[in-house]
């Protein structure tokens, strides 16, 4: 457990500086002085990185293990957290956050992979969704703490003191991580280079199970992810009014209502395999409902119980994209659970770039109308539920058929 937890410590630290820009959207603006369109480039660019590492990182994990890639993850993620505080100009804090966004991508699947060699795999889902509640830990510290450093002591001063916390993570991992328990090695698997790659992906995309994850994954967490990560605040203060420190409270709504969500997803998956796709779908339906009654509202900015409404229903959306990953890890053996996971994960961030990119674009052509701009998540939120729903027969069949073999296999073994 010790183990894991410094695992977990280094995606809690992940998540602060791959969502302090959601805290600094509006005062990274007048530092740059860039408009809609070029804020938005920020959280692209770094979650375009992040998206297209996963599935390197998941061969990476699968080949060299937690420890190699985790320590790589952290160097590059602190350097991109000190280079943003430094950066002089708009280009250098772009390539800032690019590689904050490299380092960022080679945390959680460590960590998902980590879980599945420290603890039995009948505790897989609780384990995920407990460390995607350390990451909305994480949230919750940059939208508390570090937006107060940022309006107290400046912005050098409050993404450099934050990258400390960075090196002292990279400490306890060099120091105390472990890939697996004693006596507990995983078979060795032989690699060759670029067929071994292809064999690892081809395997992967191959199963329903593998690909259904990465649409649940896509469909749920990409409305609180956008929210949180940079559009929340700027819509909070400039549509509805609201001052940024009541905005920031309905910010940390989202985080608390997502770790609430998280342990409640964790115990009913864990007790009932068969919810996953309907807290999954619900959630997205339940997300769906309230942007639409919120957005619609007429006669000026919606009432503070609705939009207190609408944070607390954007919390499900993390646990539910948790639920992706228990969709995929069924799917596939233990040598290709990073792979995997990778394409899984690649899900919601493809997802979160384009609605940042969309909503960046409408804000601009249409001089700043919030309801234009978010609009485009009922577009996302219908592709993912289209294919949800064309691959959820397939998944299942082929669940049922691994698990049938497996119970015969054990029969049949000799005692």
């Amino acid at each position: 457990m010790a183990v894991w937890g410094i695992g977990v410590s280094v995606y809690f630290v992940a998540v602060i500086f791959r969502t302090s820009l959601g805290v600094a959207g509006l005062d990274a603006a007048d530092r740059f002085q860039v408009n809609a369109s070029a804020l938005s480039t920020f959280s692209i660019l770094q979650l375009l990185v992040y998206a297209g590492m996963q599935i390197p990182v998941g061969l990476l994990v699968d080949r060299l293990g937690t420890k190699k890639v985790l320590t790589i993850g952290v160097v590059l993620f602190t350097a991109g957290q000190l280079g943003f505080a430094f950066s002089p100009s708009y280009g250098t804090a772009l390539a800032s956050r690019a590689l904050l966004g490299c380092g960022d991508a080679m945390t959680f699947i460590s960590v998902l992979r980590l879980g599945t060699r420290w603890f039995p795999a009948r505790r897989g889902p609780l384990v995920a969704q407990l460390a995607g509640l350390a990451g909305m830990a994480g949230n919750l510290v940059s939208t508390l703490v570090l937006a107060r450093l940022l309006h107290g002591v400046g912005w050098t001063a409050a993404f450099a003191g934050s990258a400390l916390a960075g090196v002292i993570v990279l400490v306890l991992l060099v120091l105390f991580l472990k890939d697996h328990p004693e006596g507990h090695e995983p078979e060795p698997f032989p690699h060759h280079g670029a067929a071994y790659v292809r064999r690892q992906i081809a395997a992967s995309w191959r199963e329903p199970g593998t690909r259904l994850g990465l649409w649940v994954h896509f469909t749920t967490q990409f409305p609180a992810m956008v929210f949180l990560l940079l559009w929340g605040l700027p819509f909070l203060v400039e549509a509805q009014g609201l001052s940024r420190a009541t905005a920031g409270e309905l910010l940390t709504l989202v985080v608390l209502s997502n770790m609430v969500f998280g342990l409640v997803y964790g115990q009913v998956v864990a007790r009932h395999h068969e919810a996953r796709l309907p807290l999954a779908l619900g959630t997205v339906g339940a997300t769906a409902l309230m942007w639409a009654v919120t957005l619609a509202h007429p006669g000026g900015p919606a009432p503070m119980w609705l939009l207190i409404t609408l944070c607390v229903v954007l919390g499900a959306c993390g646990p539910a994209s948790m639920l992706g990953f228990d969709f995929a890890r069924p799917a596939n053996p233990p040598e290709r659970q990073g792979t995997a996971s990778g394409i899984t994960n690649m899900g919601g961030f493809v997802a979160s770039m384009t609605t940042l990119f969309l909503i960046g674009v409408l804000l601009d052509a249409t001089g700043g109308d919030y309801t234009i701009a978010f609009s485009c998540v009922f577009l996302l939120q219908a592709l993912g539920v289209s294919q949800i729903l064309r691959l959820r027969g397939r998944a299942a069949r082929r669940e049922r058929e691994r698990l049938v073999a497996s119970r015969v296999e054990t029969v049949h073994v000799p005692a």
